[in-house]
């Protein structure tokens, strides 16, 4: 029994051990911690972010395991994690639940959700990147020859004959938009609908299993797969313009050792467009290269980095 008393109280100090050392490196003043995303596209504005701030400051970027956005946020606001790639539109609805009529007339989206967020989460985008990753409904080009498809409102009298698939967090009621929302609003009854996992959802696009799917505007894969993206005519979905979402404490925290740290992450403010994400993502998805190396030729491309 003594043994065991022993063994549990060594055990116990370990943990503390353990979990302080955990706790020091998370709040290294020297060290920013991302959790990375599972799109290519915040993987390689992740990389960017990496290289950009250790090219130019003295602080180290660490870039964790890969979680959903949703997570990702949620480790952003317990202190987990510094920054993350995000969306205006995605911290509109789905992180803070609010919706395109709660923006006061005269202010922009980007304003009214930085504003909300570091009042009521203490967190706030930089400076837009200049990209728009909007969702989108798109569909195989036959199909859309076949029905004569160029807006989302051309699905309503033929929706009964189509199969819907998107991956599973579109189905997920986090977010006003969603499938179910999307769908009222337009009128639409799908012959059927499947959520897919996100791996396989251009493969079951390009098999003819699915016949209209949700993707997003910058989406490389949507290059590769041929597919159409049908006109929002009624305006259903938001802009989702994209930004480095971070801590209010951030730069707090990195005054003495990188004062320049704000600057330097907003030197990638405007340095996108969705053209160009396209050819990134693409890279990575259909050309197979790592999202380390398509950031860094973009980067040096761009003369943003002094190494």
């Amino acid at each position: 029994m003594k043994h065991l008393k022993r063994w549990t109280a060594a055990l116990l100090s370990l943990v503390i051990v353990f979990s302080a050392a955990a706790c020091s490196a998370q709040k290294s003043k020297d060290e920013i911690v991302i959790m990375d995303g599972q799109f290519s596209e915040m993987k390689i504005i992740h990389q960017m972010v990496k290289l950009i701030v250790e090219d130019r400051t003295n602080a180290k970027v660490v870039i964790k395991d890969e979680v959903s956005s949703v997570n990702g946020y949620n480790e952003l606001l317990k202190g987990n994690c510094d920054l993350m790639n995000s969306y205006d539109g995605t911290l509109l609805t789905t992180y803070l639940k609010l919706d395109t009529k709660d923006i006061p007339e005269g202010k922009s989206l980007y304003d009214f959700v930085n504003e909300t967020a570091e009042k009521e989460k203490h967190v706030y985008l930089l400076d837009k990147l200049g990209i728009n990753n909007t969702y989108a409904i798109a569909v195989p080009q036959n199909i859309a020859d076949k029905y004569n498809l160029s807006k989302v409102s051309d699905l309503v009298p033929v929706a009964n004959q189509l199969v819907f698939g998107a991956e599973h967090e579109f189905f997920s009621e986090e977010g006003s938009m969603k499938f179910n929302p999307f769908v009222k609003f337009y009128g639409l009854n799908f012959k059927d609908s499947k959520p897919v996992d996100l791996g396989l959802k251009y493969s079951a696009v390009e098999s003819g299993n699915i016949d209209v799917t949700e993707v997003y505007a910058t989406d490389g894969l949507n290059k590769k797969a041929k597919l159409k993206v049908l006109e929002d005519d009624r305006h259903f979905f938001p802009e989702y313009n994209g930004a480095l979402l971070v801590r209010d404490d951030l730069f707090d925290r990195f005054k003495d050792s990188a004062p320049n740290l704000k600057e330097t992450l907003n030197l990638l403010g405007g340095i996108l467009d969705n053209e160009a994400m396209v050819n990134l993502t693409y890279a990575v998805d259909v050309d197979g290269k790592t999202p380390h190396d398509v950031a860094l030729a973009f980067l040096q491309e761009k003369g943003l980095l002094k190494a």
